[in-house]
């Protein structure tokens, strides 16, 4: 590379497009090659995080993961909740942080700073953080992650290199079902190079970075946990619903892998039916408590089963939400996408533009 320190951006078209994951694999891919890499993330999204240059979970999981010592660290400059966007309309909070992500200039360590952007192309916007007014404030490179949902992502992307014009030197399209793969790679690829957008992986979907542990659903919905709390790292990759005979619900039981069945607390034979198949999690509604019968064969089998007071239109609304929004912090989902950016990231040409 022909300049030390160089920052690459990375930023998406819309909220959880798998920016933490893009950067923790590529950290991986550069660091086998001998670069000496720090990390940081832009704005914090943690609850918990409360000051600013406090440590948010994702960053703390990636710098642990990639063994980044704290001095290579660039911390959130804000944590991004109602409350410091209220103080910010209001006029009581007028910090100007543009002049704080100056900071990150002096005190970048190493080859290359791969830093985390905002959610959007304007997230941000509120305190001069937007992804345009980082990459300018940086002077850096921006890689855009871009969840794949149907052609027409062609759109945001298309929108994101007008907005950062040569600051953009490439996108990354994830998420992407078996049978989209024809289609994104033999026409849409080609039709963003033409437009100047070169593109450096196609990163197909993933049962287990879409999955969720049992233990996120006990958060998720405030569970009460009725056996096997021990087991609560298991982790569930779809959801099926138990509201018919028993007979019917077996053929959607016996299709799915490693899910969660959500039925209702008093539906005991469906329970039984459950427990025999690919189940990691059973969520019992209406806070009925299971038989002594369910609860003992799933002891045995070593399920957790997890007791809600919601209905189930409820219980499976949050369920869904969560599959698409949770954070990269399990180790298979590590392994797993270090493996996939290996296979199909072209780390090679991002080096080359970032020089």
């Amino acid at each position: 590379m022909s300049k030390s320190g160089s920052f690459l951006l990375f930023g998406s078209t819309e909220a959880y497009s798998g920016k933490s994951a893009a950067v923790l694999g590529i950290a991986f891919q550069l660091q086998e090659k001998g670069l000496d890499v720090s990390y940081g993330k832009l704005l914090g999204t943690c609850s918990k995080a409360k000051q600013i240059g406090s440590l948010d979970e994702d960053v703390q999981f990636i710098a642990q993961t990639m063994k980044i010592a704290d001095e290579k660290l660039h911390l959130p400059l804000l944590n991004l909740q109602n409350s410091t966007i209220t103080k910010r309309i209001l006029g009581e909070d007028t910090t100007d942080y543009r002049q704080l992500l100056e900071s990150y200039l002096s005190h970048q360590r190493g080859d290359v700073a791969l830093i985390e952007g905002p959610g959007t192309l304007s997230e941000g916007k509120l305190f001069g953080l937007s992804l345009p007014e980082a990459a300018e404030t940086l002077d850096a490179s921006v890689v855009v992650v871009c969840r794949y949902s149907s052609p027409l992502i062609v759109d945001s992307l298309l929108a994101a290199k007008e907005t950062l014009g040569d600051r953009l030197i490439g996108v990354m399209i994830n998420d992407v079902p078996d049978n989209q793969l024809d289609i994104v790679n033999n026409s849409i690829l080609p039709f963003l190079s033409n437009h100047g957008i070169p593109t450096y992986a196609v990163l197909p979907r993933s049962d287990v970075l879409r999955s969720v542990s049992v233990s996120e659903l006990v958060k998720q919905l405030e569970a009460e946990i009725l056996c096997c709390p021990d087991r609560l790292d298991l982790m569930v990759e779809s959801l099926t619903i138990g509201a018919m005979n028993v007979n019917s619900a077996l053929k959607y039981f016996r299709k799915a892998r490693n899910m969660a069945v959500v039925t209702g607390g008093d539906r005991t034979d469906l329970q039984l039916a459950a427990l025999e198949t690919s189940t990691h999690c059973l969520i019992l509604t209406g806070h009925l408590p299971p038989t002594d019968a369910v609860r003992s064969r799933a002891e045995d089998l070593e399920i957790p089963i997890l007791s809600v007071d919601l209905d189930t239109l409820t219980t499976v609304e949050i369920i869904d939400n969560t599959f698409g929004q949770v954070r990269l912090q399990e180790p298979i989902k590590v392994e797993c996408i270090r493996d996939m950016i290996a296979q199909y990231c072209d780390i090679d040409g991002i080096l080359q533009a970032l020089s």
